[in-house]
């Protein structure tokens, strides 16, 4: 065989075998030394491939495809440094539990260390956040190496798909000829027939034993209790935990990434940030905490269970120690599932909570009841989740910018009959590559919204290209408070001397410019009526939109202030009422 005939047998395996084993989609990244893997993966007839030459937001869009399709997504780059702009990316996936699949060209062994050009020391470049590493072999033709390619690709799907999903790092050495021979009768055959993968890995999950069922379901039984969902990615999910809190009658506290914000939930408490902001949460106090996921990205809730030192704080994770709050007692290794499925199967409907329900619907009644009427013709910044609830249909898909955007989504996207799919990037909790994520997770779906605040948006504007070469579907809002508006709510503010220099740091740009730039329709509106209207027009046609809120920070903080003091004294007297009821019972 020809050195191209080798190459292109050694590398077609690799890339047939990617498929094989369940990957669908490809992001490339262009340069030289990849070569090889960028022509092979462009001439499989199953792959779909993505090309974008900044590998910084190519490596978020990666992960929004992957995060919203749940599947293992291939990422390509050249040599050199190219790798570790996919660095963000890679820790974000480590972080939140996607699957990755990163593809590293390199120079061969010879010319490592010795000046040559576009070579840098590539072996776990990602140090310990990929799952797993592999340097791979020089490509030969041997049966064993054909073998061994096609275990590696196997392997390397099967490693970032199961639980805890995360990414791998695969670093190809090539030597010249880079130029495959795309004509090779051998390109994607000797695999095994029916498309079947090389090495099949059937999913598992780990089981409690009797005894440790027992002891759990011992522990929840005729207690007061609350179960609290943080960001995950299962939709199956939710089913479980509203039957498990309906045996045991606990309110459900739901973070919008959990996927269990579900419309008409009785036992969902969907404003528990706002309660626990207040006076009343002194008399919420559970006697045990049911936790699946990641911790919420509420601060009241980290600050309320962090006072809760007598209660039992059990925290399911099928792998990993979640917990910064350092006040968990039990850490079950076991699917979310697997554990609601368990305890299910042998505890009895909990008789004795009726109060202690009732006293967190009404308390959430009152709280939904304030949010969803509260009126501001200002450009308020929570008001935009408001209206977005009124707005989004079931089949959309809402990404949420971190720092003040999920904050306010926490409180102000209300439940309602079409809630949208929610997303965002809680792993490393990052404002980098926001835009990419969401035009990547936009791939899955027919329609789909970003909001995002400016720093975040300026961050991360070279992942608008995607979205005009591949004439992506979305409605990007840009909420523009000229700086990075949480600080404002931070100790920082106290400091006026340095604070807009460090900490506000307004940019004064013009977003228009950047719409035109990438051939979107862009709206700066002024008031709530001309949001509805530029809105509406942005999902009535296809392309991408930008849609420009102004605000104010100063006047921001004001409003925020004054919705939490009247949601804080409207249920202390609901407080107040229930607790005279209790007495004439």
């Amino acid at each position: 065989m020809t050195d191209q005939e080798i190459l292109s047998n050694y590398v077609g395996a690799f890339v047939d075998e990617l498929f094989r084993s369940g990957v669908k989609h490809v992001v490339i990244s262009p340069g030289s030394r990849s070569t090889p893997l960028a022509m092979i993966m462009a001439e499989h007839p199953s792959l779909k491939v993505w090309v974008h030459v900044d590998e910084r937001s190519a490596g978020f869009f990666a992960l929004g495809i992957a995060k919203a399709r749940r599947e293992p997504v291939a990422l390509l780059c050249s040599s050199g440094t190219a790798g570790a702009n996919y660095y963000p990316a890679v820790i974000e996936a480590a972080q939140s539990r996607v699957p990755l699949i990163v593809l590293t060209a390199d120079r061969p062994h010879e010319l490592r260390d010795n000046g040559a050009p576009q070579a840098i020391n590539q072996l776990k470049l990602f140090g310990d956040f990929p799952k797993w590493f592999m340097e791979m072999a020089v490509p030969d033709s041997s049966p064993d190496l054909i073998r061994y390619i096609r275990t590696t690709a196997s392997r390397a799907a099967s490693v970032s798909a199961m639980a805890p999903a995360g990414p791998v790092h695969l670093n190809f050495p090539f030597r010249d000829p880079l130029i495959p021979d795309l004509s090779y009768s051998g390109l994607f055959s000797d695999g095994r027939v029916n498309n079947e993968p090389w090495v099949s890995v059937p999913e598992h999950t780990t089981m409690l034993n009797e005894e440790a069922i027992t002891y759990y379901a011992n522990l929840v039984e005729s207690k007061k209790g609350v179960i609290v969902v943080g960001p995950q990615e299962n939709p199956e999910l939710a089913d479980f935990i509203f039957k498990l809190a309906d045996a045991l009658q606990f309110p459900v506290l739901a973070d919008p990434l959990s996927k269990c914000r579900i419309p008409g939930e009785p036992l969902l408490i969907s404003s528990y940030d706002a309660l626990l902001r207040g006076e009343v949460a002194s008399e919420l106090h559970p006697d045990v905490i049911l936790r699946f996921g990641a911790m919420p990205v509420s601060k009241a809730y980290m600050l309320f269970i962090k006072d809760l030192t007598d209660a039992v704080q059990v925290v399911v994770d099928e792998n990993g120690f979640r917990d910064p709050t350092l006040m968990s007692s039990d850490m079950p290794s076991v699917t979310p599932i697997r554990f609601a499925k368990s305890l299910l199967s042998v505890i009895e409907r909990n008789t004795s909570n009726g109060r202690w329900i009732e006293k967190w619907q009404a308390l959430n009644a009152k709280a939904i009841g304030l949010l969803s009427s509260y009126e501001e013709e200002e450009l308020f910044e929570g008001s935009v989740f408001r209206e977005l609830s009124k707005l989004m249909q079931a089949d959309q898909l809402l990404f949420v910018g971190n720092s003040m955007p999920i904050r306010d989504l926490e409180n102000f996207l209300l439940p309602e009959n079409n809630s949208p799919e929610v997303m965002g990037n809680r792993g490393a909790n990052g404002i980098d590559g926001i835009v990419s994520t969401a035009l990547g997770a936009s791939v899955s779906y027919s329609s789909s919204v970003l909001v995002i605040g400016d720093l975040s948006f300026y961050h991360d504007m070279n992942g608008l290209l995607l979205a005009k070469l591949y004439d992506l579907n979305m409605t990007i809002i840009v909420v523009n408070n000229d700086g990075g508006g949480i600080f404002s709510f931070l100790p920082q503010r106290q400091y006026d001397k340095h604070f807009e220099q460090l900490f506000g740091t307004p940019l004064g740009l013009d977003y228009e410019h950047t719409a035109n730039l990438y051939g979107a329709s862009f709206d700066r509106v002024s008031n709530w009526g001309e949001f509805r209207s530029a809105f509406q027009g942005s999902t009535a046609q296809r392309g991408l939109s930008i849609i420009e809120v102004p605000t104010d920070r100063q006047v921001n903080i004001m409003l925020h202030k004054k919705v939490f003091a009247s949601i804080n004294e409207a249920t202390s007297r609901v407080s107040k009422e229930l607790s005279h009821e209790d007495f004439d019972r």
